[in-house]
């Protein structure tokens, strides 16, 4: 009896059908290495950064799932309910080159200049006197 496994399904599938997007021919290694990446590059990060706990806590989440699925390609892609694995891989390497441009901004710090009034208030929240 033949069987297929996951990493020959994945070597054999031609096509994500999404255009542009090619198949990736071992992904859970890649998003594991991004992954580490992301979560290397916030330590530029000072802790206590919204942003970095946000996205520390929601890749180490991922994390989890990718190597949670044992090698198992569909069980991450059902986990992470981002689509393919290759969906998956974009969205991880956006989120890394994200991080390099919050270290570049300094988007944790204080603004230079105070905001006009009202400014940062939405009509949900907004007090009416």
């Amino acid at each position: 009896m033949f069987r297929i496994t996951r990493p020959l399904l994945q070597a054999l599938k031609q096509t994500t059908g999404i255009h542009g997007l090619k198949v990736h021919p071992d992904p859970l290694p890649e998003l594991v290495k991004t992954y580490e990446s992301t979560l290397s590059a916030l330590s530029s990060v000072p802790q206590t950064s919204v942003y970095r706990q946000g996205v520390e806590a929601l890749v180490r989440h991922k994390l989890n799932i990718v190597n949670g699925a044992k090698g198992d390609i569909s069980v991450a892609e059902t986990q992470l309910n981002e689509g393919h694995i290759e969906e998956a891989l974009d969205i991880a390497a956006d989120e890394l080159s994200l991080v390099a441009k919050m270290v570049e901004w300094k988007a944790w710090e204080p603004l230079e200049e105070k905001p006009e009034p009202g400014q940062w208030e939405y009509p949900a929240t907004a007090t009416s006197s």
